[in-house]
């Protein structure tokens, strides 16, 4: 009696089942990330442009101006030099004295459009760092 051979090793089941993603799962995962990844890109210059209205209000708030009205010409002018300051104006400022020094304080909101009415609301707020000597 002849014995069934074997089929070829290649066609053999697997003793695992087998693992990976799915052409789904591929696709809902590039759509996850490609969202956050414009959002990231969408939201980078507002986080840019606060952390330069911060030095600025910090190197302001660090030379002691004399008045109120020569810390808002100080920054009009930062804000002439710097193009990326464009969500606040010097009116924008709340400036006061804690203990001698000069701490200018500023908030604002910033709209970033996502898709159609879809709008992404950021919320900054700030002040300058109080220097100690």
């Amino acid at each position: 009696m002849k014995q069934p051979s074997s089929p070829p090793t290649g066609l053999r089941s697997p003793r695992r089942p087998q693992r990976g993603i799915t052409l789904f799962g591929l696709m809902f995962w590039a759509i996850v990330i490609g969202f956050f990844g414009y959002l990231l890109v969408v939201t980078l210059p507002t986080v840019n442009e606060y952390m330069t209205i911060q030095r600025a209000v910090t190197k302001i708030a660090a030379s002691s101006p004399a008045t109120v009205a020569e810390a808002r010409q100080a920054f009009d002018r930062q804000r002439d030099i710097e193009y990326s300051i464009s969500s606040i104006t010097s009116k924008d400022l709340a400036i006061t004295k804690e203990n001698d020094r000069v701490v200018i304080s500023f908030a604002y909101d910033k709209e970033v459009p996502i898709a159609g009415p879809v709008f992404l609301l950021i919320k900054y707020q700030g002040r300058s760092q109080v220097q100690t000597r």
